[in-house]
């Protein structure tokens, strides 16, 4: 049929999800057009009928119809790579890197990717990090905009797709540090509480909802400052958005500087004080893609929280594992 393409899939798109690698190569098919073109068999893989979630083997050939290659974009649309500046500054991020993978320690305030608004954000500076390789690194997970510390990239597609895994498979130890308002009763504790979405004057945000998906909290209180303010290990079993900022609100404690979902109250009077979100990525834990042992990352305060620890006289480090008692 005139013009069907046939292509073929690259050794660093082996195991990658058919829908992601049309997503990658033809961002303009919808989702929906490409379900209708699987359903009525005019994509194939290797001439068999596929599905969205079927895995791709490297040297497999991918039919592509027309409707589908024509939203793939023209070498001119495509995103300009950062300037030399942004490039210089990604750069400035990274705290690890190996052939598989690059950490960054993402700083507050910057987003993870873009949209109507945003026009700089970590994904469009992504090509200054391909270093060695042809590929351009990927993001496997997100940080809020106003939260900051460590960010993991693929360093190909292969590795995107089995980090995906991973992190879908709960096989990541995620391990927070939060400056909050006051300080628990309880120097450790188990937050169990579902989350839903819910208008609020403040736009759309997460709120306590017993018809709301599962989401539960780990916290360890590792420094205080008297009844002021505390220093908080968070550790999220679940993954919701906003977990841990509503999560600390609702037991009486909001993260220092959110005011989304703590309001007044989670900020403190006193010159001095930054008044940005206290909450930080600190460590991520997981099996390392190469199935050669484990990755663990820790990333170093953003220049606002070292600041707020000064003036409460904490530690800048803790030894330890802080949930190692906690159910």
């Amino acid at each position: 049929m005139s013009g069907v393409d046939l292509v073929e899939v690259g050794l660093e798109e082996d195991d990658v999800r058919l829908d992601r690698w049309f997503r990658r190569h033809y961002p303009g098919l919808r989702h929906g057009a490409l379900e209708k073109l699987l359903r009525t068999g005019q994509i194939r893989i290797d001439g068999k009928r596929a599905k969205a979630n079927s895995r791709l083997v490297a040297g497999q050939k991918v039919r592509v119809p027309p409707q589908a290659a024509e939203a793939r974009p023209e070498p001119s649309s495509r995103p300009a790579g950062p300037d030399e500046r942004d490039a210089d500054f990604i750069r400035s991020l990274v705290i690890y890197s190996d052939e598989q993978v690059i950490a960054l320690n993402k700083p507050a305030g910057l987003a993870v990717q873009g949209g109507t608004k945003t026009k700089r954000h970590i994904d469009a500076m992504l090509d200054a990090l391909r270093f060695d390789k042809k590929e351009r690194p990927r993001l496997v997970h997100r940080l809020d905009r106003d939260t900051s510390g460590v960010l993991l990239l693929a360093r190909t597609a292969k590795v995107a797709a089995t980090l995906g895994r991973t992190f879908q498979g709960r096989q990541v130890r995620k391990i927070y540090w939060a400056l909050v308002v006051g300080s628990p009763a309880l120097d450790k504790g188990r937050i169990d509480l579902p989350l839903g979405k819910r208008p609020g004057a403040r736009g759309e945000q997460m709120a306590a909802d017993s018809a709301g998906k599962k989401a539960v909290t780990l916290y360890s209180v590792l420094e205080t400052a008297g009844q002021t303010a505390a220093w908080l290990a968070l550790w999220p079993l679940t993954g919701r958005t906003h977990q841990l900022r509503v999560h600390c609100a609702a037991i009486g404690h909001p993260i220092l500087g959110d005011g989304k979902y703590g309001g007044e109250a989670a900020f403190l009077p006193g010159e001095g004080l930054p008044k940005q979100l206290h909450l930080h990525a600190r460590e991520l834990v997981l099996p390392h893609p190469s199935s050669r042992g484990e990755l663990s990352i820790a990333a170093e305060l953003p220049p606002h929280m070292a600041q707020s620890w000064k003036l409460f006289g904490f530690g800048r480090d803790h030894k330890g594992d802080p949930f190692a008692d906690v159910e």
